[in-house]
């Protein structure tokens, strides 16, 4: 009777979230209607994932009399206006601080975060969480850093020797390297890629005068895929981050060479886990095949979903998932066993990268 409990509930989840995402009728309504105590399960749910905007999109795609209590409606309502407020004081403050850093003559490079919401047909629902820069070449990655401390802005360095700082309100990372990419004998490989395939400028809605700099649409669509990879093999991925790589193979896979893709995802190691990951694109979010990178899709996303559902977003679900005050050591022995528990998965479809992130798991650089 649980695991009834439990795929009716995934199932409504990801229904409702197709819906949201693609902005389209529910296509599957068999699990409706839901009991009140499962309607208050798939609102709990959506919020661990980080998808509760989207998902209350596609409530509105429902018929009347499958809605959930007018209670738990309004609730839902004012969770998704806090969403897209936080979103817009986001992009406020994101454009004010590349404003300033452009006015040094610094052009940091926008990963992933706002980045990637202007995918979406209503950029606001995406949950944003932090904002990534990235700093092409020391110089440049030491001048950031000490123009924000310089404006009193406290660094803190992160395992794999990032920074991050609050800056009105809002946590930003810098970063020295562009990919999640662990192997070291890659790196070389990776840096000719983004030589050879470049940036390109977005302009934030309701900020005309912002441009940011953004990946082009080949290093985009590896970088969510590298960055979906890391945290599946670590702490854990949820559906947030998938939507993202959907909506980003949505709007730019037209502009991809497949053969091109599918050579270079070879030469990482990672058309195994591309496969897994194609098949959770399409067969749990609703992406069309034609929109994927390369042609390449498991049987089953199943080994996938199950890493989804049981940590959720970045893996907050599981319990003692970064706790305040928990000591580093702590974190990083939390963190290895976390990827222990993913051991067989990692081997199973990223051997090259399971390799490399132990390494550097057993010099605490994780």
């Amino acid at each position: 009777m649980i695991d009834q409990a439990s795929d009716r509930l995934h199932s409504a989840l990801l229904a409702l979230l197709r819906s949201g995402l693609w902005e389209r009728e529910v296509d599957d309504l068999s699990p409706f209607p839901l009991p009140r105590v499962l309607w208050e399960c798939v609102y709990q749910l959506a919020r661990c994932q980080t998808v509760t905007g989207l998902v209350f999109r596609g409530i509105q795609y429902l018929p009347d009399e499958l809605l959930p209590h007018e209670s738990l409606l309004v609730q839902w309502a004012a969770e998704t206006d806090a969403i897209e407020r936080k979103n817009r004081e986001m992009n406020r403050v994101l454009s004010g601080l590349c404003s300033l850093f452009h006015s040094i003559g610094l052009h940091p490079v926008l990963q992933k975060g706002q980045g990637v919401a202007h995918f979406y047909d209503k950029p606001l629902l995406r949950e944003c969480g932090d904002i990534d820069l990235y700093f092409a070449g020391n110089d440049a990655w030491t001048a950031a850093n000490s123009a924000m401390a310089s404006r009193g802005a406290r660094l803190r360095e992160l395992s794999d020797k990032s920074v991050y700082y609050m800056w009105q309100g809002i946590k930003i990372e810098h970063h020295s390297r562009l990919f999640d990419l662990h192997n070291p004998f890659l790196r070389g490989y990776a840096a000719r890629l983004e030589r050879d395939k470049g940036f390109d400028r977005l302009v934030l809605d309701g900020f005309p005068g912002s441009e940011l700099t953004v990946p082009s649409p080949f290093l985009n669509l590896m970088l969510l895929d590298l960055h979906i990879l890391k945290h599946a093999l670590g702490w854990g991925i949820g559906l947030r981050q998938l939507c993202d790589m959907a909506r980003a193979c949505h709007c730019l896979s037209a502009g991809i060479e497949p053969d091109e893709m599918r050579a270079v995802s070879r030469r990482l190691g990672i058309t195994r886990w591309d496969a897994l990951l194609h098949a959770c694109l399409t067969g749990s979010l609703g992406l069309r095949e034609q929109c994927l990178p390369y042609p390449v899709s498991a049987p089953t996303a199943q080994p996938l979903l199950d890493i989804v559902w049981r940590g959720g977003n970045f893996g907050y679900r599981l319990q003692s998932r970064g706790q305040s005050g928990q000591s580093s050591w702590r974190s990083k022995l939390r963190t290895a066993r976390s990827f222990r528990h993913n051991l067989r998965f990692a081997v199973s479809y990223a051997p090259k990268e399971a390799f490399w992130l132990v390494a550097r798991l057993l010099k605490g650089q994780f």
